[in-house]
Protein backbone atom coordinates (compact mmCIF):
# COMPACT_ATOMS: atom_id res chain seq x y z
CA UNK A 1 0.00 0.00 0.00
CA UNK A 2 1.45 3.69 -1.04
CA UNK A 3 1.61 6.23 1.50
CA UNK A 4 1.92 9.73 1.24
CA UNK A 5 3.63 11.84 3.85
CA UNK A 6 2.30 14.96 5.82
CA UNK A 7 3.64 17.10 3.17
CA UNK A 8 1.15 15.80 0.94
CA UNK A 9 -1.83 15.97 2.67
CA UNK A 10 -4.14 18.93 2.61
CA UNK A 11 -4.89 19.31 6.45
CA UNK A 12 -9.01 19.38 7.08
CA UNK A 13 -8.57 22.30 9.81
CA UNK A 14 -10.29 20.11 12.12
CA UNK A 15 -7.37 18.48 14.61
CA UNK A 16 -9.46 15.45 15.65
CA UNK A 17 -10.00 14.80 11.58
CA UNK A 18 -6.86 15.26 10.59
CA UNK A 19 -5.59 12.19 13.15
CA UNK A 20 -8.23 9.87 11.95
CA UNK A 21 -6.80 10.41 8.73
CA UNK A 22 -3.55 10.30 9.39
CA UNK A 23 -2.26 13.56 8.90
CA UNK A 24 -5.44 14.91 6.49
CA UNK A 25 -6.36 13.92 2.62
CA UNK A 26 -4.04 13.34 0.25
CA UNK A 27 -3.51 16.06 -2.11
CA UNK A 28 -5.10 16.85 -5.60
CA UNK A 29 -7.41 13.65 -5.28
CA UNK A 30 -11.45 13.95 -4.83
CA UNK A 31 -13.62 13.13 -2.27
CA UNK A 32 -17.05 11.80 -0.92
CA UNK A 33 -18.45 13.48 2.42
CA UNK A 34 -22.17 12.15 2.71
CA UNK A 35 -24.67 12.44 5.58
CA UNK A 36 -28.44 13.57 6.33
CA UNK A 37 -29.27 16.64 6.26
CA UNK A 38 -27.94 18.60 9.70
CA UNK A 39 -24.46 16.14 10.65
CA UNK A 40 -21.96 18.39 9.69
CA UNK A 41 -20.94 18.56 6.51
CA UNK A 42 -21.27 21.77 5.61
CA UNK A 43 -19.63 22.66 8.77
CA UNK A 44 -16.30 20.56 7.99
CA UNK A 45 -16.74 21.54 3.98
CA UNK A 46 -16.06 25.80 5.37
CA UNK A 47 -13.21 24.60 7.85
CA UNK A 48 -11.54 22.49 5.08
CA UNK A 49 -11.55 25.87 2.97
CA UNK A 50 -10.85 28.46 5.93
CA UNK A 51 -7.72 26.06 6.49
CA UNK A 52 -6.79 26.15 2.86
CA UNK A 53 -6.69 30.02 3.35
CA UNK A 54 -4.49 29.94 6.31
CA UNK A 55 -1.74 28.07 4.28
CA UNK A 56 -1.88 30.72 1.45
CA UNK A 57 -4.33 28.49 -0.60
CA UNK A 58 -7.22 29.51 -2.36
CA UNK A 59 -10.71 28.11 -2.03
CA UNK A 60 -13.59 27.74 -3.86
CA UNK A 61 -17.20 26.59 -2.70
CA UNK A 62 -19.76 26.23 -5.39
CA UNK A 63 -23.22 25.69 -3.62
CA UNK A 64 -25.70 24.74 -5.77
CA UNK A 65 -28.45 23.90 -2.80
CA UNK A 66 -27.40 26.67 -0.06
CA UNK A 67 -27.28 30.42 -1.24
CA UNK A 68 -24.83 32.41 -0.93
CA UNK A 69 -26.43 34.45 2.48
CA UNK A 70 -27.20 30.97 3.80
CA UNK A 71 -23.73 30.20 3.98
CA UNK A 72 -22.42 33.46 5.23
CA UNK A 73 -24.96 32.82 7.79
CA UNK A 74 -23.60 29.65 8.96
CA UNK A 75 -19.98 31.36 8.84
CA UNK A 76 -21.55 33.84 11.23
CA UNK A 77 -22.81 31.98 13.55
CA UNK A 78 -19.39 30.46 14.01
CA UNK A 79 -18.06 33.69 14.11
CA UNK A 80 -16.28 33.02 10.61
CA UNK A 81 -15.27 35.69 8.02
CA UNK A 82 -15.47 33.91 4.81
CA UNK A 83 -14.18 37.06 2.59
CA UNK A 84 -11.22 35.43 1.61
CA UNK A 85 -13.25 32.12 0.05
CA UNK A 86 -14.26 32.58 -3.13
CA UNK A 87 -18.66 31.39 -3.04
CA UNK A 88 -19.78 30.63 -6.79
CA UNK A 89 -23.71 30.54 -6.26
CA UNK A 90 -25.56 28.32 -8.48
CA UNK A 91 -28.75 28.06 -5.92
CA UNK A 92 -29.28 32.34 -6.14
CA UNK A 93 -29.57 34.53 -9.09
CA UNK A 94 -26.61 32.72 -10.98
CA UNK A 95 -28.93 29.62 -11.37
CA UNK A 96 -31.79 31.64 -12.86
CA UNK A 97 -29.48 32.89 -15.72
CA UNK A 98 -29.28 29.19 -16.46
CA UNK A 99 -32.93 28.03 -16.65
CA UNK A 100 -34.39 31.27 -18.68
CA UNK A 101 -34.00 29.41 -21.47
CA UNK A 102 -36.69 27.50 -23.28
CA UNK A 103 -35.54 24.17 -25.01
CA UNK A 104 -37.70 22.64 -27.84
CA UNK A 105 -34.78 20.05 -29.55
CA UNK A 106 -33.34 18.19 -26.31
CA UNK A 107 -35.10 17.74 -22.79
CA UNK A 108 -35.11 20.50 -20.06
CA UNK A 109 -33.29 18.65 -17.30
CA UNK A 110 -30.41 17.26 -19.97
CA UNK A 111 -29.70 21.19 -20.67
CA UNK A 112 -29.56 22.42 -17.23
CA UNK A 113 -27.28 20.18 -16.34
CA UNK A 114 -25.37 20.70 -19.09
CA UNK A 115 -25.20 24.22 -18.22
CA UNK A 116 -24.31 23.70 -14.46
CA UNK A 117 -21.86 21.81 -15.14
CA UNK A 118 -20.40 24.11 -17.61
CA UNK A 119 -20.37 26.73 -15.23
CA UNK A 120 -18.51 24.59 -12.48
CA UNK A 121 -16.07 24.01 -15.08
CA UNK A 122 -15.62 27.78 -16.34
CA UNK A 123 -14.74 28.64 -12.57
CA UNK A 124 -12.78 26.59 -12.08
CA UNK A 125 -10.57 26.85 -15.18
CA UNK A 126 -11.24 31.03 -14.30
CA UNK A 127 -9.86 30.66 -10.54
CA UNK A 128 -7.87 27.77 -10.53
CA UNK A 129 -8.51 26.80 -6.76
CA UNK A 130 -6.60 24.40 -4.55
CA UNK A 131 -9.57 23.62 -2.74
CA UNK A 132 -12.60 23.24 -4.13
CA UNK A 133 -16.03 22.27 -2.50
CA UNK A 134 -19.37 20.86 -4.86
CA UNK A 135 -22.44 21.08 -2.79
CA UNK A 136 -24.38 19.10 -3.41
CA UNK A 137 -24.24 16.63 -5.39
CA UNK A 138 -28.20 15.46 -4.57
CA UNK A 139 -28.95 18.84 -6.93
CA UNK A 140 -27.32 16.84 -9.59
CA UNK A 141 -28.77 13.82 -9.26
CA UNK A 142 -32.22 15.86 -9.90
CA UNK A 143 -31.00 17.95 -12.41
CA UNK A 144 -29.71 14.21 -14.29
CA UNK A 145 -33.36 12.22 -13.50
CA UNK A 146 -31.73 9.56 -15.04
CA UNK A 147 -29.31 7.10 -13.00
CA UNK A 148 -27.22 6.79 -16.24
CA UNK A 149 -26.89 10.39 -16.87
CA UNK A 150 -25.65 11.42 -13.63
CA UNK A 151 -23.39 8.34 -13.99
CA UNK A 152 -21.81 9.89 -16.44
CA UNK A 153 -22.11 13.35 -15.45
CA UNK A 154 -20.31 12.35 -12.17
CA UNK A 155 -17.22 10.91 -14.53
CA UNK A 156 -16.90 14.19 -16.64
CA UNK A 157 -16.25 16.07 -13.23
CA UNK A 158 -14.11 13.15 -12.15
CA UNK A 159 -11.95 13.25 -15.36
CA UNK A 160 -11.91 17.21 -15.22
CA UNK A 161 -10.52 18.04 -12.25
CA UNK A 162 -7.50 15.20 -12.88
CA UNK A 163 -4.41 17.20 -13.22
CA UNK A 164 -5.80 20.69 -12.43
CA UNK A 165 -3.86 20.48 -8.79
CA UNK A 166 -7.25 20.71 -7.15
CA UNK A 167 -8.42 18.77 -3.84
CA UNK A 168 -12.05 18.40 -4.31
CA UNK A 169 -14.92 17.31 -1.69
CA UNK A 170 -18.20 16.46 -3.40
CA UNK A 171 -20.98 17.05 -0.53
CA UNK A 172 -24.10 14.37 -0.71
CA UNK A 173 -27.31 14.79 2.00
CA UNK A 174 -28.54 11.69 0.78
CA UNK A 175 -31.85 13.29 -0.14
CA UNK A 176 -32.16 10.77 -2.91
CA UNK A 177 -34.25 7.46 -2.43
CA UNK A 178 -31.56 5.45 -4.72
CA UNK A 179 -28.37 3.95 -3.55
CA UNK A 180 -25.78 4.87 -6.25
CA UNK A 181 -22.33 2.89 -4.54
CA UNK A 182 -20.55 3.71 -8.09
CA UNK A 183 -19.78 7.49 -6.39
CA UNK A 184 -18.31 5.65 -3.75
CA UNK A 185 -15.92 3.75 -6.12
CA UNK A 186 -14.82 6.37 -8.64
CA UNK A 187 -13.74 9.00 -5.63
CA UNK A 188 -10.25 8.62 -4.06
CA UNK A 189 -12.13 8.75 -0.39
CA UNK A 190 -15.35 8.47 1.37
CA UNK A 191 -16.29 10.31 4.47
CA UNK A 192 -19.97 9.66 6.15
CA UNK A 193 -21.14 11.49 9.04
CA UNK A 194 -24.12 9.78 11.32
CA UNK A 195 -26.82 11.06 13.50
CA UNK A 196 -29.07 9.02 16.02
CA UNK A 197 -31.87 10.32 18.08
CA UNK A 198 -31.56 9.06 21.56
CA UNK A 199 -34.63 8.94 24.12
CA UNK A 200 -32.90 11.42 26.52
CA UNK A 201 -30.81 13.97 25.65
CA UNK A 202 -28.62 15.48 22.78
CA UNK A 203 -28.60 13.58 19.39
CA UNK A 204 -25.17 11.83 19.33
CA UNK A 205 -23.33 12.59 15.89
CA UNK A 206 -20.38 10.07 14.97
CA UNK A 207 -18.45 10.24 11.71
CA UNK A 208 -16.71 7.10 9.76
CA UNK A 209 -14.19 6.93 7.16
CA UNK A 210 -15.51 4.37 4.98
CA UNK A 211 -12.30 4.56 2.54
CA UNK A 212 -9.17 6.29 1.76
CA UNK A 213 -7.12 4.96 -0.67
CA UNK A 214 -3.62 4.17 -0.31
CA UNK A 215 -3.52 5.85 3.29
CA UNK A 216 -3.88 3.75 6.96
CA UNK A 217 -6.42 5.80 8.36
CA UNK A 218 -8.58 4.92 12.16
CA UNK A 219 -11.26 3.08 10.84
CA UNK A 220 -14.49 2.38 12.84
CA UNK A 221 -17.25 5.40 14.33
CA UNK A 222 -15.86 8.77 15.87
CA UNK A 223 -17.88 11.08 18.36
CA UNK A 224 -18.40 14.43 16.75
CA UNK A 225 -20.11 17.56 18.10
CA UNK A 226 -20.96 20.49 16.33
CA UNK A 227 -19.99 23.40 18.83
CA UNK A 228 -19.47 27.41 17.89
CA UNK A 229 -16.55 27.21 16.35
CA UNK A 230 -16.72 24.73 14.49
CA UNK A 231 -16.73 20.87 14.14
CA UNK A 232 -15.14 18.79 17.23
CA UNK A 233 -14.12 15.31 16.64
CA UNK A 234 -13.07 13.21 19.13
CA UNK A 235 -10.81 9.96 17.08
CA UNK A 236 -11.48 6.63 18.80
CA UNK A 237 -8.69 5.91 21.55
CA UNK A 238 -6.98 3.24 20.52
CA UNK A 239 -4.20 1.88 23.65
CA UNK A 240 -1.93 0.98 21.43
CA UNK A 241 -0.55 3.64 19.82
CA UNK A 242 -0.35 5.40 22.87
CA UNK A 243 1.72 3.55 25.25
CA UNK A 244 4.56 5.25 27.35
CA UNK A 245 7.45 4.43 29.56
CA UNK A 246 6.73 5.22 33.38
CA UNK A 247 8.34 5.09 36.39
CA UNK A 248 6.94 2.14 38.46
CA UNK A 249 5.77 3.05 42.12
CA UNK A 250 3.60 2.60 44.96
CA UNK A 251 1.24 5.22 45.63
CA UNK A 252 0.66 5.64 49.37
CA UNK A 253 -2.43 6.97 51.03
CA UNK A 254 -1.01 8.57 54.24
CA UNK A 255 -3.15 6.35 56.44
CA UNK A 256 -0.25 3.47 57.99
CA UNK A 257 -3.65 0.69 58.79
CA UNK A 258 -4.93 1.11 55.08
CA UNK A 259 -1.76 0.83 53.15
CA UNK A 260 -0.88 -2.40 55.26
CA UNK A 261 -4.27 -3.86 54.15
CA UNK A 262 -3.46 -2.85 50.70
CA UNK A 263 0.10 -4.41 51.14
CA UNK A 264 2.03 -0.95 50.80
CA UNK A 265 -0.66 1.32 48.76
CA UNK A 266 -1.41 1.30 45.58
CA UNK A 267 0.70 0.92 42.45
CA UNK A 268 0.51 3.36 39.44
CA UNK A 269 -0.41 2.26 36.11
CA UNK A 270 -3.21 -0.09 37.43
CA UNK A 271 -7.26 0.31 37.82
CA UNK A 272 -8.69 0.42 41.70
CA UNK A 273 -12.27 0.24 41.77
CA UNK A 274 -13.99 0.62 45.10
CA UNK A 275 -17.07 -0.49 45.72
CA UNK A 276 -20.08 -0.50 48.31
CA UNK A 277 -23.24 0.74 49.28
CA UNK A 278 -24.35 4.51 49.33
CA UNK A 279 -23.27 6.15 52.40
CA UNK A 280 -20.26 3.98 53.06
CA UNK A 281 -17.62 6.32 52.41
CA UNK A 282 -16.17 5.40 48.86
CA UNK A 283 -15.69 8.87 47.23
CA UNK A 284 -13.57 9.51 50.72
CA UNK A 285 -11.49 7.10 50.45
CA UNK A 286 -10.51 7.60 47.10
CA UNK A 287 -10.24 11.51 48.05
CA UNK A 288 -7.80 10.24 50.40
CA UNK A 289 -5.14 8.26 47.91
CA UNK A 290 -5.76 11.34 45.60
CA UNK A 291 -4.94 13.78 48.07
CA UNK A 292 -1.69 11.94 49.47
CA UNK A 293 -0.51 12.05 46.12
CA UNK A 294 -1.16 15.06 45.54
CA UNK A 295 0.62 15.71 48.53
CA UNK A 296 3.65 14.26 46.81
CA UNK A 297 4.08 16.28 44.16
CA UNK A 298 1.42 14.36 42.01
CA UNK A 299 -0.83 15.90 39.69
CA UNK A 300 -4.81 14.56 40.38
CA UNK A 301 -7.89 15.17 38.49
CA UNK A 302 -11.47 13.86 39.66
CA UNK A 303 -14.20 13.92 37.44
CA UNK A 304 -17.47 14.35 39.40
CA UNK A 305 -20.97 13.10 38.17
CA UNK A 306 -23.02 13.13 41.01
CA UNK A 307 -21.93 16.23 42.81
CA UNK A 308 -20.72 19.37 42.29
CA UNK A 309 -17.55 20.72 43.04
CA UNK A 310 -18.03 23.24 45.57
CA UNK A 311 -20.22 20.23 48.02
CA UNK A 312 -16.87 18.23 47.27
CA UNK A 313 -14.86 20.83 48.86
CA UNK A 314 -16.97 21.06 51.02
CA UNK A 315 -17.25 17.63 52.68
CA UNK A 316 -13.60 16.67 52.08
CA UNK A 317 -12.27 20.41 54.26
CA UNK A 318 -14.58 18.42 57.06
CA UNK A 319 -13.39 15.51 57.22
CA UNK A 320 -9.25 16.95 57.23
CA UNK A 321 -8.71 15.72 53.51
CA UNK A 322 -7.03 19.12 52.48
CA UNK A 323 -8.48 18.64 48.46
CA UNK A 324 -8.54 22.80 48.71
CA UNK A 325 -4.95 23.54 49.23
CA UNK A 326 -3.97 21.15 46.21
CA UNK A 327 -6.96 22.65 43.73
CA UNK A 328 -5.78 26.70 44.77
CA UNK A 329 -2.18 25.41 44.11
CA UNK A 330 -2.93 23.98 40.72
CA UNK A 331 -1.98 20.21 41.45
CA UNK A 332 -5.39 19.24 41.65
CA UNK A 333 -8.72 19.35 39.01
CA UNK A 334 -11.91 18.90 39.68
CA UNK A 335 -14.31 18.71 36.35
CA UNK A 336 -18.06 18.16 36.65
CA UNK A 337 -19.31 16.44 34.19
CA UNK A 338 -22.59 16.97 32.79
CA UNK A 339 -24.50 13.14 32.01
CA UNK A 340 -27.02 14.22 29.66
CA UNK A 341 -24.48 16.12 27.50
CA UNK A 342 -21.88 13.38 27.25
CA UNK A 343 -20.39 11.31 24.88
CA UNK A 344 -17.99 8.37 25.21
CA UNK A 345 -15.92 9.99 23.02
CA UNK A 346 -16.52 12.77 24.31
CA UNK A 347 -15.60 11.56 27.61
CA UNK A 348 -12.53 9.69 26.77
CA UNK A 349 -10.98 12.52 25.03
CA UNK A 350 -11.41 15.03 28.50
CA UNK A 351 -9.42 12.26 30.10
CA UNK A 352 -7.26 11.74 27.68
CA UNK A 353 -6.28 16.19 27.50
CA UNK A 354 -5.97 16.06 31.28
CA UNK A 355 -3.51 13.07 31.57
CA UNK A 356 -1.79 14.64 28.35
CA UNK A 357 -1.79 17.96 28.39
CA UNK A 358 -1.96 18.62 32.31
CA UNK A 359 0.00 15.69 33.08
CA UNK A 360 -2.32 13.62 35.38
CA UNK A 361 -0.97 11.05 37.36
CA UNK A 362 -4.00 9.77 39.53
CA UNK A 363 -7.50 9.92 38.12
CA UNK A 364 -10.68 9.63 40.05
CA UNK A 365 -14.19 8.54 38.22
CA UNK A 366 -16.85 9.20 40.93
CA UNK A 367 -18.94 7.71 39.75
CA UNK A 368 -19.15 4.45 37.27
CA UNK A 369 -23.09 4.72 38.09
CA UNK A 370 -23.75 8.10 36.42
CA UNK A 371 -21.38 7.42 33.47
CA UNK A 372 -23.20 4.27 32.08
CA UNK A 373 -27.01 5.57 33.32
CA UNK A 374 -26.40 8.61 31.76
CA UNK A 375 -26.13 6.80 28.05
CA UNK A 376 -27.89 3.79 28.65
CA UNK A 377 -28.88 4.03 24.72
CA UNK A 378 -25.24 3.21 24.00
CA UNK A 379 -23.87 0.18 22.88
CA UNK A 380 -20.20 -1.17 23.40
CA UNK A 381 -20.17 1.65 26.45
CA UNK A 382 -18.54 -1.61 28.47
CA UNK A 383 -15.88 -1.67 25.84
CA UNK A 384 -15.26 1.90 25.97
CA UNK A 385 -14.58 1.90 29.39
CA UNK A 386 -12.00 -1.20 28.95
CA UNK A 387 -10.04 0.92 26.31
CA UNK A 388 -9.99 4.03 28.36
CA UNK A 389 -8.44 1.90 31.33
CA UNK A 390 -6.54 0.08 29.40
CA UNK A 391 -5.04 3.76 28.20
CA UNK A 392 -4.53 5.00 31.31
CA UNK A 393 -2.79 1.84 32.94
CA UNK A 394 -0.52 2.38 29.71
CA UNK A 395 0.59 5.84 31.10
CA UNK A 396 0.82 5.20 34.59
CA UNK A 397 -1.54 6.41 35.79
CA UNK A 398 -3.53 5.60 38.68
CA UNK A 399 -7.13 5.64 38.52
CA UNK A 400 -9.93 4.92 41.09
CA UNK A 401 -13.63 3.97 40.01
CA UNK A 402 -15.84 4.71 42.06
CA UNK A 403 -18.93 2.10 41.77
CA UNK A 404 -22.10 2.34 43.96
CA UNK A 405 -24.10 -1.14 44.67
CA UNK A 406 -27.76 -1.08 44.89
CA UNK A 407 -29.08 -1.15 48.25
CA UNK A 408 -27.83 -0.01 52.04
CA UNK A 409 -27.65 -3.53 53.43
CA UNK A 410 -28.50 -7.12 52.66
CA UNK A 411 -27.10 -10.30 50.83
CA UNK A 412 -25.56 -9.96 47.41
CA UNK A 413 -26.00 -5.93 46.53
CA UNK A 414 -26.42 -5.87 42.51
CA UNK A 415 -24.52 -3.51 40.47
CA UNK A 416 -25.66 -1.60 37.33
CA UNK A 417 -22.58 -3.02 35.36
CA UNK A 418 -19.74 -5.59 36.47
CA UNK A 419 -16.20 -3.74 36.02
CA UNK A 420 -14.35 -5.92 38.46
CA UNK A 421 -12.68 -7.88 35.96
CA UNK A 422 -11.04 -4.79 34.83
CA UNK A 423 -9.64 -3.86 37.71
CA UNK A 424 -6.38 -4.65 39.26
CA UNK A 425 -7.28 -3.64 42.43
CA UNK A 426 -10.53 -4.12 44.02
CA UNK A 427 -11.65 -2.48 47.74
CA UNK A 428 -15.10 -3.25 49.58
CA UNK A 429 -16.99 -1.38 51.54
CA UNK A 430 -19.57 -2.69 53.93
CA UNK A 431 -21.86 -1.90 57.05
CA UNK A 432 -21.87 -4.55 59.47
CA UNK A 433 -22.97 -5.31 63.10
CA UNK A 434 -21.23 -5.14 66.52
CA UNK A 435 -23.35 -5.08 69.70
CA UNK A 436 -26.27 -3.62 68.32
CA UNK A 437 -24.16 -0.69 66.48
CA UNK A 438 -23.83 -0.23 62.76
CA UNK A 439 -20.08 0.23 61.81
CA UNK A 440 -18.26 0.26 58.48
CA UNK A 441 -16.08 -2.64 57.15
CA UNK A 442 -13.32 -2.05 54.59
CA UNK A 443 -11.64 -5.33 52.72
CA UNK A 444 -9.49 -5.82 49.55
CA UNK A 445 -10.70 -8.65 47.81
CA UNK A 446 -8.56 -8.32 44.93
CA UNK A 447 -5.03 -6.99 43.80
CA UNK A 448 -2.79 -8.61 40.98
CA UNK A 449 0.08 -6.46 41.36
CA UNK A 450 0.88 -8.11 44.59
CA UNK A 451 0.03 -9.61 47.65
CA UNK A 452 -2.55 -7.92 50.44
CA UNK A 453 -3.89 -8.31 53.64
CA UNK A 454 -6.78 -10.58 53.89
CA UNK A 455 -8.85 -9.51 56.56
CA UNK A 456 -11.76 -7.14 57.21
CA UNK A 457 -10.86 -3.51 59.03
CA UNK A 458 -13.38 -1.16 60.53
CA UNK A 459 -13.81 1.68 58.71
CA UNK A 460 -14.24 5.26 60.11
CA UNK A 461 -14.75 8.65 58.69
CA UNK A 462 -14.30 11.53 61.24
CA UNK A 463 -13.58 14.95 61.97
CA UNK A 464 -9.59 14.11 61.84
CA UNK A 465 -9.75 12.53 58.70
CA UNK A 466 -10.27 8.34 57.95
CA UNK A 467 -9.57 6.00 60.81
CA UNK A 468 -8.29 2.18 59.95
CA UNK A 469 -9.09 -0.07 62.64
CA UNK A 470 -6.89 -3.34 63.27
CA UNK A 471 -7.66 -7.10 61.59
CA UNK A 472 -11.38 -8.03 63.01
CA UNK A 473 -11.25 -12.14 62.83
CA UNK A 474 -14.80 -13.14 64.40
CA UNK A 475 -17.26 -12.23 61.77
CA UNK A 476 -20.90 -14.37 61.32
CA UNK A 477 -22.30 -14.08 58.11
CA UNK A 478 -19.66 -12.63 55.87
CA UNK A 479 -21.14 -13.93 52.50
CA UNK A 480 -24.60 -12.95 53.25
CA UNK A 481 -23.32 -9.40 52.91
CA UNK A 482 -24.66 -8.09 56.60
CA UNK A 483 -21.36 -9.56 58.59
CA UNK A 484 -21.91 -9.97 62.44
CA UNK A 485 -18.73 -8.90 65.19
CA UNK A 486 -18.95 -11.63 67.35
CA UNK A 487 -15.42 -10.67 69.22
CA UNK A 488 -14.63 -8.61 71.69
CA UNK A 489 -14.81 -4.76 71.60
CA UNK A 490 -11.36 -4.37 72.04
CA UNK A 491 -10.26 -4.46 68.32
CA UNK A 492 -12.96 -1.92 67.65
CA UNK A 493 -12.62 1.49 67.29
CA UNK A 494 -13.07 3.63 70.14
CA UNK A 495 -16.81 5.36 70.18
CA UNK A 496 -16.31 9.58 69.74
CA UNK A 497 -18.94 11.96 68.48
CA UNK A 498 -17.54 12.35 65.27
CA UNK A 499 -20.16 9.96 63.83
CA UNK A 500 -20.05 8.67 60.06
CA UNK A 501 -19.91 10.83 57.17
CA UNK A 502 -18.91 10.16 53.30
Amino acid sequence: MANHTVNDRASTGIEGLDTILGGGLPRNRMYLVEGDPGTGKTTLALQFLMEGVRRGERGLYITLSETKEELLAVARSHGWSLDDIHIYDLAGPEAEVLSDTQYTLYHPSEVELGETTKAIFEQVDQLKPTRVVLDSLSEIRLQAHEPLRYRRQILAIKKFFVGKQSTVLLLDDHTSDTSDRLLESIVHGVIVFDQTALGYGPSRRRVLVLKLRGVKYRSGFHDLNIETGGLVIYPRLVDLERRADFKREVLSSNVPELDTLTGGGLDAGTTTLIMGPSGSGKSTLAAQFAVAAGERGKKIALFVFDENPTTLLMRTRAIGIDLESLVKSGKAIIKQVEPAELTPGDFSYLVRQTVERDKASVIVIDSVNAYFESMPEERFLTARVHELLSYLNHQGVLTLLILAQYGIVGGQLPVPVDLSYLADTVLMLRFFEAAGDVRQALSVVKKRTGSHERTIREFRITSQGIQVGKPLRKFQGVLTGVPEYLGDRGPLLAEDDDGGKE
